[in-house]
């Protein structure tokens, strides 16, 4: 049912600190056994060959096939297994695939493989800087600009279109970061290339509908789609003034527990498989917690509730000077400090 509530028309700005690092602190103290979940598991790069296989498998089979049966296979098989190429990115950000950054790196290049734009090593960079600087509109890329949120509005409609075409309106938010985060090395050419040239091969070998039905894949995995949940699932405020959610449904089978979000920001240090323990250990600190069940329905709720906007997050001032912030792959921290330092930062700005 619809609220009554008008829709924000600006971000809510608040002045304490993100609500991650003192519950990281606190289930710490009364759940020491918490770390033991710490650590990586190299298995998930086993899924990697496994997803290109079925995926590009897919896109030949359906090279001479109808355009509505791509489509059709595009929105049941292929967003899906999208889906679970981006949270294996998210786990190599983390570095909770391997211990080295070349392990991890390799590991997100072969999941961007299905993408067709590159994004994995890009993604390394702006993700580990929400974490630290989550709600800090000029390094958070997690939330709109300002165009974008004032072009959407609450319209039931522009809403829905904004979420169909999540991965465009997200890249054209990107150099709103330029001055700020550095993403440009070595490894994002390589990214680029080897994206690129699975591209090519691809149009070349099996044609334009075996394309399409990869290019759906994308737009459907993150858009219109039950998956798409997830995009309003982490930090849309459903619930005032609590600002990050879990969601605990069936899709984390195939999603790898990207649902368990709360539990996610509070020990990013915990791969995957192991954050429903984190959960069933501190159930105190979470069971109080707001969180979803349906991410149909949230998607759903979203889109026609007009007391809902693209402003419904939090944010917060950040200091006043600004580094410009290296990022890259991040480290499995062994403390609660090591969770709360920033990324490494060169060339002070005012």
């Amino acid at each position: 049912m619809s609220s009554s509530k008008p829709a924000p028309t600006a971000y809510e700005v608040v002045m304490g600190p993100e609500p991650h690092p003192a519950r990281t602190s606190s289930i710490l103290k009364a759940h020491p056994e918490v770390r033991k979940l710490f650590g990586r598991t190299p298995a998930t790069a086993l899924l990697v060959p496994l997803i290109l296989v079925v995926q590009f498998g897919t896109a030949y089979l359906l090279r001479d096939q109808p355009w509505w049966l791509i489509v059709l296979a595009a929105y049941t098989l292929g967003a899906v297994i999208n889906n679970t190429c981006y949270v294996i990115i998210h786990e190599a950000t983390h570095s909770l695939i391997f211990k080295g950054r070349m392990g991890n790196l390799l590991a997100a290049i072969g999941a961007d493989l299905v993408h067709v734009i590159p994004s994995a090593v890009t993604f390394t960079r702006f993700h580990l800087v929400h974490h630290r600087h989550q709600g800090e509109f000029d390094l958070d890329a997690d939330l709109p600009s300002h165009a974008e949120a004032k072009l959407v509005g609450n319209s039931t409609v522009m809403k829905a279109l904004w979420i169909a075409f999540f991965p465009l309106m997200q890249a054209l938010r990107m150099p709103r970061f330029s001055k700020l985060i550095s993403f440009w090395e070595p490894w994002t050419v390589v990214n680029a290339l080897a994206v690129f040239a699975v591209d090519a091969a691809v149009l070349y070998f099996m044609g334009p509908w075996a394309f399409l039905y990869v290019v759906l894949s994308i737009f459907f995995s993150i858009g219109l789609h039950p998956l798409g949940g997830r995009l309003i699932q982490e930090h849309f405020i459903i619930s005032h003034p609590q600002e990050t959610y879990s969601y605990y449904g069936p899709w984390n089978l195939t999603a790898l527990n990207v649902g368990y979000h709360n539990e996610h920001h509070d020990f990013s240090a915990v791969p995957w498989n192991r954050l429903p323990k984190v959960k069933a250990l501190a159930p105190e600190f979470y069971d109080s917690l707001v969180w979803h069940k349906s991410w149909s329905g949230l998607l759903l709720k979203f889109i026609t509730d007009p007391s809902l906007s693209l402003y419904s997050r939090i944010t917060r001032p950040g200091p006043e000077k600004r580094r410009v912030l290296t990022g890259g792959v991040g480290r499995v921290p062994d403390s609660v400090e090591s969770l709360q330092k920033p990324p490494a930062a060169v060339d002070s700005a005012a």
